[in-house]
């Protein structure tokens, strides 16, 4: 049976929907990925941009709020950022509750004027996020 993995984020609009996209993507015969936010702040457009760049497509993601997945069970809970990690809500039953904290690219972007050095700083953490989804195993017991 597949494992249930969220990835939970302060707004779900960047890291923690890369890093659903990429479960689904490098391994969807082995896990359901699920991804919300402690609050809904809409889906980051560069984050949209970046994964297109690498052949997945999150134009049909949207923000959504641990209330919105509150019917699904969760073996993995991996908070992906300091906030949701000191934040995180107790989960019911058995779920394992991880931090794997990922750099957050507009924080990195928000002095930056140059596109391009705002979509590397996007496409860091999105390879970043890649390597550990392809090692995810590792993580879990």
């Amino acid at each position: 049976m597949k494992k249930n993995i969220l990835f939970l984020c302060t707004a779900n609009s960047c890291r923690s929907q890369m890093a659903e996209a990429w479960l689904r993507h490098l391994k969807p015969t082995q896990f359901n990925a699920y991804s919300a936010g402690i609050e809904q702040h809409g889906l980051n457009a560069i984050a949209v941009q970046v994964m297109a760049e690498v052949g997945i497509d999150m134009s049909n993601h949207h923000s959504k709020s641990l209330d919105d997945l509150a019917d699904v069970h969760f073996d993995f809970v991996f908070t992906v950022c300091s906030h949701a990690h000191e934040t995180c809500p107790y989960f019911p039953g058995s779920a394992q509750v991880i931090h794997k904290g990922f750099a957050d690219p507009p924080k990195l972007a928000e002095s930056l004027s140059k596109q391009s050095e705002i979509l590397d700083c996007y496409r860091r953490v999105r390879d970043d996020i890649k390597t550990f989804v392809n090692h995810i195993e590792t993580f879990l017991i």
